[in-house]
């Protein structure tokens, strides 16, 4: 079940689908965040997660979203 989040807390995404928004595998997520390409967040567990606002914004200026 989706639960609301409050408007304050943005959206997160898992490295698989922002792999499948820009058709690479999800390890080529992993490497461009630690290379500083892609900003993420890590939960505390440890995994990664970013922020769909911009994920979107950078499939934008990559040309693949219009």
């Amino acid at each position: 079940m989706n639960t609301p989040q409050p408007p304050d807390f943005p959206e997160l995404v898992t490295p698989a689908e922002v792999a499948a928004l820009f058709g690479v595998d999800a390890k080529t997520v992993t490497r461009w965040v630690l290379r500083g390409r892609l900003p993420g967040v890590r939960t505390p567990s440890g995994h990664h997660r970013f922020r769909k606002e911009e994920v979107l914004r950078l499939l934008e200026r990559a040309g693949a979203v219009r």
